[in-house]
């Protein structure tokens, strides 16, 4: 006769037992009798709703999915001669991807003669990134792509991290805004208090 190790409705052992016996269990406390380990020896059974149970494992899947971040990769574009205003207008946005976890692939690209040029461009990417190097590291070194030279730098805090860092920063904004409110309010002075001169 085959047998199982059923365990109870509260995670208890209840023994090895055969199957006939932990299914009259199972419908005498009108749950399911659901097989937890079958290639263990004998196979592990546990007295469970087995809908809820289903419901349970479809909830942390879904959790999982939510928490579960994507890492983005944001294209910037620069011309070999950037002006320096545009190059700290670039270089900004290339410290916001960073800090918001995404990876950055920096683009220079050459028109017409600069394309006789592509040590000029080595120089303003190796300049970018040494600019950046607290926020990303280099990923792919520049390379030539066609007309452009291509780099890619990726953060040094993952996706999760730097969400996660975010919502800190904005919770301690949160509670210090209140804090400034409940300071002494300044009474205004009143028409009894001002003296004519």
């Amino acid at each position: 006769m085959p047998e199982v190790r059923l365990v109870g409705p509260a995670g208890e052992q209840v023994g090895v037992v055969s199957i006939e016996v932990a299914l009259r269990m199972a419908q005498e406390a009108d749950l399911d009798l659901v097989e937890v380990a079958p290639m263990s020896k004998p196979p592990v059974a546990k007295i469970m709703d087995y809908g809820k149970f289903k419901y349970e494992a479809a909830q942390k899947v879904r959790e999982a999915r939510k928490n579960q971040v994507n890492t983005v990769l944001k294209t910037v574009r620069f011309g070999l001669k950037i002006d320096d205003h545009d190059y700290t207008t670039k270089r900004g946005q290339i410290e916001r991807f960073l800090k918001a976890g995404d990876k950055v692939k920096v683009m220079v690209v050459f028109r017409g003669r600069e394309q006789s040029r592509p040590e000029m461009g080595m120089r303003l990417l190796q300049k970018l990134a040494e600019e950046v190097n607290t926020l990303g590291s280099i990923e792919s070194s520049p390379s030539i792509d066609g007309r452009n030279m291509v780099m890619v730098i990726g953060p040094l805090k993952n996706k999760a991290e730097a969400k996660a860092d975010a919502k800190r920063a904005a919770e301690r904004a949160e509670q210090s805004a209140p804090a400034a409110s409940e300071a002494a309010p300044v009474e205004a002075p009143s028409e009894a208090n001002v003296s004519a001169e």
